[in-house]
């Protein structure tokens, strides 16, 4: 049916020996650096889990303050994610990732003069404003980079950012909390001042480093830059004949808000094991948060780490994205009903599953949209999307809700784990063939 659409004549197809080699060239430089990026990114807006008792303690934080704060950040991370993708779009990757981290890494430094609910409410916002437009924009970018036959490696190699952050995140918010006072900060204050100005640095350096599109960068040979671009522009065109190409097409096709709903039901999932995982950690093991329970919390996100680096790989080879996601999160949700009341050795156990779950979906989901939408709707399609980032509002605060409204404090946990279940059917049964058919 697609074959006509999909048709291009032979002369205008680059030799896969070039188009390899320029993969290959571009992987190498990319998806490291835009890694690094996320694992910063990641870290900055999670950091708040490990301070979380320190803000409680020496400046009053009350649980339904955090878990309001918690959620701010989506409230205006989800807003402002469509403008900025529509921004990156027009004015470029570099300039723009710039603005976005040294701003976003100022914002998590300030977090340290918290002094009530009201300044940690706004400084949570800003963040959330500041933050909004590396992800989608990320996800963007990779798509002017990397052809449809490996977009599930790559995003899944950028998707490692999240376990590395929290592998790194835990045991270094740990010590970091457990440094003596200095120059007049307590340890969370340093904490915050240590980890956001990494994201300025890097900031700046994207500046430096980053090129908008393939026919920007001196790095690639002249064939190897020929050869990617006129395959990207080919699958460019593929998308346009399948999916819309401009954005109120987009904004009313039924696909692309299932893909909102789906998302979102994921990022709730997550940021319920993210907002916790330490948490509930320290309930395991008996012991407050610090250095060891920083090095335990790291245990899940080590299993998420190779359980994302492998699954998408593997679902590329075989061409099934939906059956290994809808797959990744049944086993999820059943780990995550079996963890609140098993001990300390299966709890772990259960959170590590449920936890490489949650992870390793995400860029076997992102291959759905990115395969069906192009040009301008795929800036605001992709940012669009982003808005199920809502979830991380409602995660916490629906187990504040579900612990208080069933006396238990496992109730919460219950209920995200019902969500992942019932988000694996969704994925199971939603039509996506026309992203199928670009994928292959």
């Amino acid at each position: 049916m697609h074959a006509a659409t999909r048709s291009t004549p032979a002369q205008t197809i680059p030799p896969d020996s070039l188009l390899e080699a320029a993969m290959h060239r571009v992987r190498r430089r990319l998806a490291p650096y835009m890694m690094l990026l996320y694992v910063v990114s990641f870290l900055d807006r999670a950091n708040i889990s490990f301070a979380k008792q320190a803000l409680q303690s020496f400046v009053g934080i009350s649980e339904k303050t955090y878990a309001v704060a918690a959620g701010l950040f989506f409230i205006s991370y989800s807003l402002c994610g469509f403008p900025s993708n529509l921004i990156l779009h027009r004015v470029g990757a570099k300039r723009w990732f710039t603005f976005l981290m040294v701003g976003w890494g100022l914002a998590s430094m300030a977090t340290m003069f918290v002094s009530g609910s009201a300044s940690f409410y706004v400084l949570r916002l800003i963040l959330g404003v500041l933050e909004a437009g590396f992800f989608p924009g990320a996800v963007l970018y990779l798509t002017y980079w990397f052809p449809n036959r490996m977009r599930g490696e790559i995003l899944g190699l950028f998707y490692l950012g999240i376990p590395i952050s929290l592998i790194i995140g835990g045991p270094l918010s740990g010590l970091l909390l457990e440094m003596p006072s200095w120059a007049g900060l307590q340890s969370w204050q340093s904490m915050f001042l240590i980890e956001g100005f990494m994201a300025v640095a890097l900031g700046i350096s994207a500046f430096w480093y980053l090129d908008n599109k393939p026919a920007d960068a001196r790095w690639l040979p002249a064939e190897e830059k020929r050869a990617l671009t006129a395959w990207l522009a080919h699958e460019e065109a593929d998308r346009r004949s399948i999916g819309p190409s401009h954005l109120l097409p987009m904004l009313r096709d039924v696909r692309v808000l299932s893909f909102v709903l789906i998302y979102a039901l994921i990022q709730i999932s997550t940021y319920g094991a993210i907002f916790y995982l330490p948490a509930e950690v320290s309930a395991l093991m008996h012991r407050t948060v610090g250095i060891e329970v920083g090095l335990v919390s790291a245990v899940p996100w080590i299993c998420a780490l190779v359980a994302v680096y492998l699954l998408p790989r593997t679902a590329d080879r075989y061409r099934a994205h939906r059956g290994f996601a809808a797959l990744a999160l049944l086993i999820a949700g059943c780990a995550s009903f079996a963890f609140p009341t098993a001990g300390p050795g299966l709890g772990l156990l259960m959170l590590s599953i449920a936890v490489s779950g949650f992870i390793a979906v995400q860029p076997l989901f992102w291959t759905f949209p990115t395969g069906y939408l192009a040009d301008r709707s795929a800036a605001g399609g992709i940012a669009l999307i982003g808005t199920g980032n809502l979830g991380g509002f409602f995660a916490p605060n629906l187990k504040i809700w579900a612990d208080e409204r069933f006396g238990s404090p496992h109730a919460g946990l219950y209920l995200f784990a019902a969500i992942t279940v019932l988000n694996a059917g969704l994925i199971a049964s939603i039509r996506i063939r026309r992203s199928e058919v670009v994928a292959r």
